[in-house]
């Protein structure tokens, strides 16, 4: 699988892994499988316990077509709609653990999920997805044309190693927390953190410490209170162990 080199807007490294074509084709497997269901049990009901057809056939072509349309509205918007309430994932991609991301650190946005759902038409509907397919495997960020055309890529969110060798951290019972809003950050985020401190710490690199802090500072929207910036990203991962262990 490819590795995605991310350059954040302070000039921060971040690595992910992209998601494969297996993992993305089954994903979009699990949510056709949905989609289907979806169509069947409306037709049931539809049809068969409401008998509507009976109602339809009474209308003109226009009528009868639009009718049928707004029923079917969620097959066709299905995509766009879960990409963009559950931030670059559908209930497929949920369950493969993978989710489409910014190449440039960012959230992707509702433009870039209606990108990606409108060239789907190209990509995925013609020729049963094999420009999709040629299209990843010769990305070298595994992007599809709708993905190259939104600046967007999917990433897989599993973990290499285990929580236990990343994020969390032994409090003490009477441990007391001074950063609240860490909250606002998930665990990958802080694995990234901890992954980005300890390989600069590493390597010795003082400016990349301190753009790491500004951006930890700027996410959770705070001013650190630490003398150094191994005593304020070991304060951020022990009060976010606080809290998620606690809520």
């Amino acid at each position: 699988m490819a590795e995605l080199q991310i350059n954040t807007t302070q000039n921060v490294n971040i690595s992910f892994t992209a998601a494969s074509v297996g993992e993305r084709i089954l994903a979009y497997v699990v949510d056709m499988l949905i989609k289907i269901a979806y169509v069947i049990v409306v037709y049931q009901l539809l049809f068969v316990v409401l008998g509507i057809n009976d109602v339809l056939e009474g209308m003109d072509q226009w009528s009868y077509v639009a009718v049928l349309l707004i029923f079917f509205l969620p097959f066709i918007f299905y995509t766009l709609v879960f990409e963009s309430l559950l931030e670059g994932q559908t209930p497929g991609k949920r369950l493969l653990k993978i989710k489409v991301v910014k190449i440039d650190g960012y959230q992707a946005s509702f433009g870039d999920y209606l990108i990606r759902w409108f060239l789907r038409l190209v990509d995925i509907n013609m020729m049963g997805g094999v420009i999709a397919l040629i299209s990843i495997v010769s990305s070298s960020k595994s992007q599809r044309l709708g993905d190259m055309t939104a600046g967007t890529s999917v990433i897989s969110l599993k973990d290499r190693v285990t929580i236990n060798h990343t994020i969390l951290e032994s409090l003490q019972e009477d441990y007391r927390p001074v950063y609240p809003s860490v909250i606002r950050l998930s665990d990958n985020d802080m694995r990234i953190i901890k992954e980005t401190y300890n390989a600069a710490r590493k390597s010795g690199d003082k400016v990349l410490l301190l753009k790491l802090k500004k951006k930890v500072e700027n996410v959770i929207q705070v001013s650190a209170g630490e003398p150094t910036v191994g005593a304020f990203i070991d304060r951020v991962l022990k009060d976010y162990n606080y809290f998620t262990q606690n809520m």
